[in-house]
């Protein structure tokens, strides 16, 4: 049965890849510190269940002490500009087809697997769609576009330079956000927050709530990583259990506030810190402060559905 092994197992070959290409990169200074960083993030998707804990523990603190020292760092390699741009001329907008092709692929995948039981694991089928959606997108650019066959993976490699260390941060967050839900950080903020609510107030629930989802966001910079706190600390207790709130209203909507957050945030650097270096912005933070004007009514209004529809 096909599941996240073989999600796994794309990922790290690619990431091997760049670490291989990124090691050959002469142009880049740091090319040393790029390929120790994809080849220890590579060498976590493939081989990390036979690692053990501590050993995958050590390989986190690698990856961390490579990024925090500055080593990671950007060549000249990939297509030239020129020709970027000379093929963007040619083809146009059909060059977003290629994009479609992956959310359409995940999109029936998603669907028609559940036609082929035994096939591919149910609850894991989306992701597994969405590798499949990677694949098939490269193939049609292969046979379509004509690059060369390493075109592809020096493209990638360039890319993921660029993003340099925000490009596993997602997943370094979400699991601070277990390891703060298992040590009872939820807990304590609940206890903080039961001193703050008035008694008896389900609004004020509500907005703590939504707030705390928004703010922990910003301070985590995921979404993903502020809802295990935020849930145990006033979700289940108080919106769920003692007011009777629809507990997939409270998550699904208490998650968009979390979003409203990370519009906010440096911290949630793979959204707002890498597209303003991509585009080369003067401004870090500009990014941020283009999407505050958003974010903020957003989360008003997310409180007051949670207010409405939950109960």
């Amino acid at each position: 049965m096909i599941g996240l092994p073989f999600v796994y197992i794309l990922a790290g070959l690619a990431f091997l890849a760049f670490a291989v290409l990124s090691l050959r990169d002469r142009t880049n200074p740091k090319r040393w510190g790029n390929g120790a960083f994809w080849g220890l993030l590579a060498l976590s998707m493939l081989a990390g269940d036979q690692l053990g804990d501590v050993a995958n523990g050590l390989l986190v603190l690698a990856l961390v002490a490579i990024a925090g020292t500055g080593q990671l760092g950007r060549g000249s390699g990939g297509i030239t500009a020129e020709i970027r741009a000379a093929r963007a001329a040619r083809y146009g907008n059909r060059l977003f087809l290629l994009a479609l092709v992956i959310p359409a692929t995940a999109l029936v995948g998603t669907f028609g697997f559940e036609q082929l039981p035994g096939l591919v694991n149910p609850k894991q089928v989306t992701l597994v769609s969405l590798a499949l959606g990677a694949l098939l997108a490269l193939l049609v650019g292969l046979v379509w576009l004509r690059p060369h066959p390493a075109a592809p993976l020096q493209e990638g490699r360039r890319l993921m330079d660029s993003v340099g260390w925000a490009a596993i941060l997602p997943q370094m967050l979400a699991s601070l956000g277990a390891v703060f839900a298992l040590s009872g950080v939820g807990d304590v903020v609940g206890g903080l927050m039961s001193e703050i609510i008035p008694e008896g107030s389900r609004i004020g629930a509500i907005i703590a709530f939504a707030l705390g989802m928004a703010l922990f966001t910003m301070i985590m910079g995921n979404a993903f990583a502020a809802f295990p706190v935020m849930a145990a600390a006033i979700g289940v207790p108080l919106l769920v259990r003692q007011y009777g709130g629809d507990p997939a209203v409270v998550c699904a909507i208490g998650m968009l506030a979390g979003f409203c957050g990370t519009l906010m945030t440096p911290m949630a650097a793979n959204f707002n810190m890498v597209p303003a270096a991509l585009l080369e912005l003067k401004d870090r933070n500009a990014v941020v402060w283009a999407q505050v004007g958003t974010a903020l009514p957003l989360l008003a209004v997310n409180t007051l559905f949670i207010w409405w529809f939950a109960f």
